[in-house]
């Protein structure tokens, strides 16, 4: 990707940063459910969550967390921060792209994201950074929308990524857990449902 387009993108999210929390909030409500919950309760050490966004995360990890989050949008981190502040959490959050992590091999036990990867560019370089972050043994834990397991639902969502792919990088297709094999994960748990549209999961870094 061209820095151009990264710019473009960045400056599409510093823009919905101010509505975000709004139209997440009636995404979980309506698709996601749980899943934020599901996936922070299976935190375990040293945590970085990628793509941390406005921080809809930070109040459901459990208590005393030491978390680490980025985000590649400074109004998105803004009210990351904000958040952070207002809930008086000791939780280190800075400017990142998470196709090229500032993090040393090894620096973590737990990698979060959570409907992240659908809008990621190069998605597949995010994971591989993600592993190589994470210590032996360490465990990625993902929740993101992906392409329905429903045909007329995958219709839906080709026509949907005209728009919403050159506009905001946001894909509908995309399935992560397919590259997570190649990229030197075992996958141990496991979710799929409202026909396929939301899936979650833990994989473990092999060691």
């Amino acid at each position: 990707m061209n820095g151009d387009r990264a710019k473009k993108l960045v400056r599409h999210w510093d823009k919905s940063a101010p509505s975000y929390d709004g139209v997440m909030a009636r995404f979980d409500r309506y698709l996601a459910g749980d899943s934020r919950q599901w996936v922070c309760s299976r935190v375990r050490g040293e945590v970085l969550e990628v793509a941390i966004g406005t921080g809809l995360n930070l109040p459901l990890y459990p208590a005393g967390t030491p978390l680490t989050g980025i985000e590649w949008s400074p109004a998105m981190l803004r009210l990351a921060r904000q958040r952070r502040d207002a809930l008086g959490l000791d939780v280190e959050l800075r400017e990142g792209d998470a196709r090229s992590l500032q993090f040393p091999d090894g620096a973590f036990d737990t990698v979060v994201c959570t409907f992240s990867l659908c809008a990621i560019p190069d998605h597949e370089q995010a994971i591989a950074e993600m592993h190589r972050v994470l210590r032996p043994g360490g465990r990625l834990l993902l929740a993101d929308h992906v392409v329905s397991t429903a045909w007329p639902v995958r219709l839906i969502q080709r026509a949907a990524e005209v728009v919403t792919v050159p506009t905001g990088g946001e894909h509908f297709r995309r399935r992560p857990s397919r590259h997570l094999r190649a990229a030197g994960f075992e996958v141990q748990e496991s979710e799929r449902f409202k026909l396929g549209i939301i899936e979650r999961l833990v994989a473990a870094k092999r060691a």
